[in-house]
């Protein structure tokens, strides 16, 4: 046995999932950055989406005719005329009514469609993004806080979209429309319009930021607490054996207690913003209709363009002063939903930021290949640099010879499984280069070299399914025939004898740390494209008998190909070829 030495500074263990994977399936290419609905999720759609808000505007401006056409028929009335001179104007007014609900509800379907749409795209730019960066990165997101954003959080963009900007919209066009049709009439009630609808967006949005504040410390808090407890829940057993269920409990509690808080200061604020839309809006429609009433009944005689207002022109002023207010009433309504998106749309956008890159994560997966030889691995100068600027490795050479199996051997700490994670493409080196069968190790080549190399990690991640589900992992190419050879091969005592239907729980709930591995190795051996094995820590955790098993299975797996084994155990390390002794430097 040769044994050689390298020293290594001290170093974290990557995050991520750790387990099997056969690399052989990427996801595909992110969008150009040139493509504006790719390099905008909020663009998806917007042709859509303005066309829907136009339809509601459009709905709302019917109004204006059926207002005109009532006033017209009381004014009727009050001269005299009979039923049959309403017959026509109240027809009218049913047709409209009739297109203005037509509108409206299509309006809301586009728009709803539309903000669907954009927050699918955001979802999947989200997605993409987390999906190809390194699990080496340190400032990768957590889970929690990431399954939390993606799955509640963003959720808060549809009503956004879909109600916020189309009554946006409204508010801005309407009462345009509405000023310009009451001045003709009374230039008195149109300065009253004038003079209260800007009071109402000023107010709106010193409340409004203060609102989006709120939204946007609710939202972080609840993504933290949600973090937390996904990550309490993953060592549950280790809450249970420390006695320290009470304390885990009381901080959740505290949590929970302080996302009611903010919860409850979101919504005070919402209800402020109706609170000041209501009182302005009552206060302009009040002095409309005290104008339009004391004019009537020639108290005032100034306001009109030298004439006085009729009975229908008062009554149609009267009727449109509520109308007039009313697209500002809706925005109040959907302001909240404008704190809460806007906060949701920063979240995911800093969910989005790249990171440290997973090489090759931008390529098409290969398509399925004859199994290869075993290759041999070699790092030369190979330097890695963290986002914060050390060097955990200073022009690190090893080289391993094909169907060679190799201890990397040194307490934790050391960089063992950082020298594994470059070797398996998943971070760029600083400096260097790594070749794998005398192929270099780039962006370009990656995905296919992953696709013959295969990962066992301490706690590798199993899905809610059947062991034969958990083998296979969905790729078509694995015949029944196969995973069943490779869940025998991988049963050492019979331990997992006759379980091969059997359910296996979210994160391997129901296997033991043995059978869990054991499961790993079978993932390894079923995909006849494996020739490089990386094993991370994989006795670690395990009571003597079953770290031997595991050794004797990676050992028969290791049997034609080349295999890596990071590792503290002496007695795993002392069954390899040769020993790489790893030492923390001072």
């Amino acid at each position: 046995m040769v044994v050689e030495t390298a020293p290594a500074v001290r170093r974290p263990r990557p995050k991520g999932g750790e387990g099997v994977a056969p690399h052989g399936r990427l996801r595909p290419a992110p969008a150009r950055a040139s493509e504006p609905e790719a390099s905008d999720p909020r663009a998806i759609g917007k042709r859509q989406a303005s066309i829907g808000a136009a339809l509601q505007a459009a709905g709302a401006l019917l109004f204006i005719g059926q207002a005109a056409l009532i006033a017209y028929g009381i004014d009727a009335i009050a001269a005299g005329a009979g039923v049959a001179a309403l017959l026509l104007p109240a027809g009218i007014v049913l047709a409209l009514g009739v297109l203005r609900a037509g509108l409206e509800a299509a309006g809301g379907r586009l728009c709803h469609h539309a903000a669907r749409a954009a927050l699918t795209a955001l979802r999947g730019r989200v997605g993409l993004a987390l999906a190809v960066r390194s699990p080496l990165d340190r400032e990768r997101p957590a889970a929690g806080l990431a399954a939390s954003a993606i799955a509640e959080q963003a959720e808060a963009v549809v009503p956004y979209l879909s109600r916020f900007r189309p009554a946006r919209m409204r508010a801005t066009f309407v009462p345009l429309v509405i000023f310009a049709v009451v001045l003709p009439l009374s230039w008195a009630a149109a300065l009253v319009l004038l003079v209260a609808l800007p009071l109402i967006p000023l107010f709106m949005a010193l409340i409004g930021m203060r609102a989006q504040a709120a939204s946007e410390a609710q939202l972080a808090q609840m993504g933290d607490m949600n973090g937390f407890l996904l990550d309490r829940l993953r060592g549950l057993s280790t809450i249970r054996a420390l006695d320290a269920v009470d304390l885990t409990a009381a901080r959740l509690r505290a949590s929970a207690e302080d996302l009611r808080a903010r919860t409850m200061a979101v919504l005070r604020i919402a209800f402020l913003s109706s609170a000041v839309l209501e009182l302005f809006s009552a206060l302009g429609v009040a002095m409309v209709a005290v104008y339009v009433g004391f004019h009537l009944l020639g108290t005032m005689e100034f306001g009109t363009w030298g004439g006085r207002l009729s009975l229908g022109e008062g009554l149609f002023i009267l009727m449109l002063a509520p109308a007039f207010f009313e697209p500002m009433r809706d925005l109040s309504a959907v302001w909240h939903d404008r704190a809460a998106g806007e906060a949701a749309f920063a979240t995911l956008d800093r969910l989005s930021m790249p990171g440290l890159p997973l090489p090759g994560a931008d390529v098409v997966g290969p398509e399925p290949r004859a199994a290869a030889p075993a290759p041999g691995v070699e790092l030369r100068a190979v330097s890695f640099r963290h986002a914060g600027g050390t060097a955990p490795f200073d022009a690190f050479s090893l080289a391993v010879r094909p169907g060679e199996r190799v201890a990397l051997l040194g307490p934790s700490g050391t960089g063992k499984s950082t020298l594994l994670a470059l070797v398996a493409g998943l971070a760029p080196v600083a400096a260097g280069e790594v070749r794998i069968g005398g192929v270099a190790l780039a962006p370009e080549t990656a995905a296919d070299l992953r696709a013959g190399m295969a990962w066992i990690g301490q706690r590798p991640h199993f899905f809610a399914g059947s062991l034969r589900a958990n083998v296979a992992l969905g790729r078509p190419e694995i015949s029944a025939e196969a995973v069943d050879e490779a869940l025998t091969f991988s049963v050492l005592g019979g331990v997992t004898a006759g379980r091969h239907g059997i359910g296996v729980g979210e994160d391997g709930a129901g296997l033991s740390g043995g059978e869990a591995l054991r499961l790993a190795v079978a993932r390894a051996a079923v995909d006849p494209r494996v020739q490089l094995v990386l094993a991370d820590e994989p006795t670690a955790h395990l009571d003597a008998a079953t770290a031997a098993e595991m050794t004797e299975a990676l050992l028969t797996l290791a049997s034609g190909r080349t295999l890596i084994v990071a590792t503290h155990d002496p007695v795993l390390a002392a069954r390899m070829d040769r020993i790489v002794r790893l030492e923390a430097r001072a």
